[in-house]
């Protein structure tokens, strides 16, 4: 038998679903008018019905014993509670109503909702011999009216509450096993449920010890004959206690199992999921820097980005100082091709609604176009500063042009100042000639490296500026939207997957 814990399955369930109802309600709340209004409000009502069967407890397992007038229910009742109801004041169960123990707690609203009386419930609890009763807790025993009474209302009873139970034991005595009222109204009929049944051949002690066997084995063949060979038959007697113990491990397992209104939550839920699941989209597009960049980077050239970088990389590299570029606003045709493209991969494979939330969500193509046009104003033009680049390269020219000039006397066999041979002037106009060259060329050098990181500069800043926009007015509100598709797809998807 379980002990410790047996109950604590169901308790999770409890939780699981309620987090599952909680996620749903959440997402559709968020989701807006993404979600068709008819069918959100269908999938709100059928989830209310939930919450409600969840406020009932499905940490409850509900068992009901069922038979026929003298099968011996109320005995087996009180065998398996360890209670003797007939010592408890007024409570008394009697098979005209039905009547209910509970083990852990009240189960109150369970109770009203199965409208079993206030006068026929008793809570199993007891210090004495808690350890024992602990596999039981969550568990509600209920005793139903005789199946065969002949007040009717005794019958409706039977038929409100049979589909309500967790599992049903049917105690049949020994003489009237082959009912034909047990058989053809409820056995046969409850064929889908045989996995959730129990029969017991109660009150073998009357039996002569050589008969139960034949008794056992005629009940099993008239179940196989009604679709439930699957059900286990138990011998039972509460006068010498035979069968009790096998009966309570039997609900011990059934108490750690999901209760049916679990299941019947769980698979509610999983039907809301998969009704909603055509609502969104198998997944989100993948929107990241790249998509950013890229959006910055085609927006930066129509507006003239380029030309402007080209003019400063130009001014200092020449040097006489030279006009530069100024930015235009960006073409409204090349603005719409990128708002276009990026509404396109944005919306890839989601549904209509989806896609125009997206859509409606992106500003027009003509305040993008007047925000990248402030973005890049703002971004001022380099000052271009060649002082140091400037006096090296003269000063090259002027050594090229004296190496000249020494080089042009020595040639000539003139003399200089300080009456130098010629071989003098010669050497020193090579020197010279060398020097001024080295230094034009490190100073043109040096300009045009120069210019390359001014104009990276402010293509640099100009595209960061660009990119700040996209990033507020393309993708912020892209986000925010599959965001919110986001957070419905994976409740639905974590529901569906419960629910079967």
């Amino acid at each position: 038998m379980r002990h410790h814990g047996a109950h604590a399955a169901p308790a999770r369930d409890d939780e699981r679903l309620s987090t599952h109802v909680q996620r749903i309600s959440t997402a559709l709340e968020q989701a807006g008018d993404e979600v068709a209004p008819e069918l959100v409000a269908a999938s709100l009502a059928d989830i209310a019905q939930v919450e409600k069967r969840l406020a009932l407890g499905v940490d409850r397992t509900v068992v009901a014993l069922v038979g026929g007038t003298g099968s011996g229910k109320s005995s087996l009742f009180n065998a398996i509670s360890g209670l003797r109801f007939a010592d408890v004041g007024a409570i008394r169960p009697t098979t005209d109503r039905a009547a209910a123990c509970v083990w852990g707690g009240s189960a109150t609203e369970l109770l009203d909702f199965l409208e079993v009386s206030e006068h026929r419930r008793i809570g199993r609890e007891s210090v004495l011999d808690a350890d024992e009763e602990q596999a039981l807790h969550g568990l509600v025993l209920l005793d139903m009216p005789d199946h065969d009474s002949v007040a009717e209302a005794h019958a409706d009873q039977v038929d409100r509450l049979l589909p309500l139970v967790d599992m049903l034991i049917w105690v049949v005595d020994p003489q009237k096993y082959a009912d034909h009222a047990l058989h053809d109204r409820y056995l046969r009929a409850l064929a889908d449920r045989q996995e959730a049944m129990l029969v017991l051949v109660n009150q073998v002690d009357t039996l002569p010890a050589g008969a139960v066997p034949r008794v056992v084995e005629s009940v099993r063949d008239l179940l196989r004959a009604d679709g439930l060979g699957g059900v286990e038959v138990i011998t039972t007697s509460a006068v010498t206690g035979q069968g009790i113990a096998d009966v309570r491990e039997i609900l011990a397992l059934t108490v750690a199992r999901s209760s049916t209104a679990a299941r019947t939550a769980e698979a509610e839920i999983g039907a809301v999921a998969r009704r909603l699941r055509a609502a969104v989209g198998q997944d989100e597009p993948a929107l990241g820097t790249s998509e950013v960049a890229a959006a910055a980077g085609e927006l930066s050239r129509a507006a003239g980005v380029g030309s402007v970088a080209d003019s400063v990389r130009a001014a200092v590299v020449r040097v006489r100082s030279s006009a530069l570029a100024h930015p235009e606003p960006p073409a409204t045709g090349a603005v719409e091709a990128v708002r276009g493209r990026w509404l396109a991969a944005a919306t890839a494979g989601l549904p209509e609604r989806w896609e125009r939330a997206v859509t409606q969500a992106v500003p027009s193509a003509e305040s993008l176009r007047e925000s990248v046009s402030s973005a890049v104003g703002g971004v001022p033009l380099p000052e271009v500063r060649r002082p140091g680049l400037l006096a090296l390269q003269v000063g090259g020219i002027v050594l090229a042009a004296l190496g000249v000039l020494a080089l042009v006397l020595g040639a000539a066999g003139a003399l200089g100042a300080g009456d130098l041979p010629g071989g003098v002037l010669l050497g020193v106009g090579a020197g010279l000639l060398v020097l001024g060259a080295a230094g034009v060329v490190v100073a043109r050098v040096s300009r045009g490296s120069q210019g390359e990181r001014a104009a990276a500069r402010y293509r640099q800043e100009v595209e960061e500026r660009v990119g700040e926009v996209v990033r507020g007015e393309l993708a912020a509100p892209t986000v925010a939207v599959l965001e919110r598709h986001r957070t419905l797809r994976l409740a639905l998807d974590a529901a569906a997957a419960q629910g079967g």
